[in-house]
């Protein structure tokens, strides 16, 4: 799939049901990732970075460039932008937006936006090392292969939740991150 499939994919298609929503009920942390795509000579590439170790929440787990809303972002892909210049040196002038999915309840009491953008090939990011120690790429396709989903059932507090995997190399793509992609390949479908 190259960039123009894509869009028209993306764009042709409503949003609908989460598949892997689990639906929190209280209070939720609205925060916003931005899911960066690259179009390269072999299709459509994903950016995902590896977070910090030292990080109090979720160290060294997969992630998209993203964080919590704070009271000076203009909307949710205002966060998005913002959260990925300073934690990979992505400026929001080279991102172009292409849409956004629906919310993704977290466990943890994050309701999530992902925000979906096309960025420049071989872009030179700069990594701020309090927050990420790894910025990489995942061919695009790797994720539209159901062979690639992984899937396991936990219960918490008497409620099932179904945790999602994406392993790739030497990466555990999971929880949020893996949900995520897998409402994004859905869709595309």
């Amino acid at each position: 799939m190259d960039k123009q499939q894509f869009l028209q994919r993306f764009s042709y298609h409503h949003l609908g049901d989460i598949e892997s929503g689990y639906q929190h009920t209280g209070n939720l942390k609205h925060a916003s990732v931005l899911i960066p795509l690259v179009q390269t000579k072999l299709g459509i590439e994903v950016i995902l970075t590896k977070r910090a170790k030292h990080l109090k929440h979720h160290p060294g787990q997969i992630s998209f460039p993203g964080g919590k809303v704070e009271a000076r972002d203009i909307n949710l892909t205002d966060t998005a932008l913002r959260e990925a210049e300073e934690e990979i040196g992505l400026y929001r002038k080279d991102v172009d937006i292409v849409g956004q999915l629906n919310d993704y309840h977290t466990i943890t009491g994050f309701r999530i936006t992902p925000i979906i953008g096309f960025i420049p090939q071989n872009y030179p990011f700069k990594i701020d090392q309090n927050e990420v120690e790894e910025i990489f790429s995942v061919p695009f396709p790797h994720f539209t292969n159901e062979k690639n989903h992984l899937n396991y059932q936990l219960k918490r507090q008497g409620v099932e939740h179904n945790i999602y995997f994406m392993p790739y190399l030497n990466y555990n793509i999971w929880g949020a991150t893996a949900a995520i992609l897998k409402d994004l390949v859905g869709h595309l479908k």
